[in-house]
């Protein structure tokens, strides 16, 4: 549909902004082969090849990484901004169909991490992670950067998987139990009890005659007030 992609994005901290984001797809010309020459111009000078690590194979949970040598072709896709490359691998020696096809991220190291096994699970994978710096390291063993660590937290906390990392699941976990922390300040009021009420003529003080019922020197009918 495209030939390549790129989209860059930034925020902005205390007037000053700052790019963030990265998302990149090498293009057609730009889609250089990883191979076997000499990383020095010098004679005799190792080669890609001479410094692969042979003692990790592939184990139940990971396929084979790829080689350097003629067993696989490697083309960058990624430079990931110097921090690695991400590559997309034909595993049988040379091009071929589509889903003979695997992405794999190289770190600087040079170990290899798988990704995806196809270019279309990659692409949603890019867009998922927003191209924050450093996301491909969440599928190694090793993790994200302190620094990178806090940018998903902020931008991706709800997405991010937490189990990719080295550290313990619950150390991301707030256990707040409110019963324990608010148990002190809950007091419950009782009631005091009231004495029986004392009658009016009883207190204390001058007090009248009672006036509930006052009989009258005109006539002999008392009268209620």
């Amino acid at each position: 549909m495209t030939n390549g992609f790129h989209m860059t994005w930034s925020v902005k901290l205390d007037e000053h902004t700052i790019p963030l984001g990265s998302m990149a797809i090498n293009s057609i010309a730009k889609l250089t082969q990883l191979n076997q020459s000499s990383m020095y111009s010098l004679p005799n000078a190792p080669t890609l090849a001479d410094l692969e690590d042979d003692t990790e194979e592939a184990s139940e949970n990971q396929p084979e990484k790829p080689h350097f040598d003629s067993r696989s072709v490697i083309f960058e896709l990624d430079s990931c901004n110097g921090n690695g490359k991400v590559c997309l691998v034909y595993k049988k020696g040379k091009p071929a169909l589509a889903k003979d096809t695997e992405i794999w991220f190289l770190d600087r190291a040079l170990y290899w991490h798988f990704l995806t096994e196809t270019f279309t699970a990659y692409y949603r994978l890019l867009i998922t992670h927003l191209g924050l710096p450093q996301w491909q390291y969440a599928f190694t063993n090793y993790g994200i950067s302190p620094q990178a660590k806090q940018w998903f937290n902020m931008y991706k906390p709800i997405t991010y998987s937490t189990n990719l990392l080295t550290e313990e699941t619950d150390s991301f976990v707030n256990r707040l139990d409110p019963s324990r922390v608010f148990k002190s300040k809950n007091k419950i009021l009782v009631p005091k009890k009231k004495g029986p009420v004392q009658p009016a003529s009883g207190q204390k003080g001058p007090s009248g005659p009672p006036s509930t019922s006052k009989a009258s020197s005109g006539s002999g009918n008392p009268v209620r007030k």
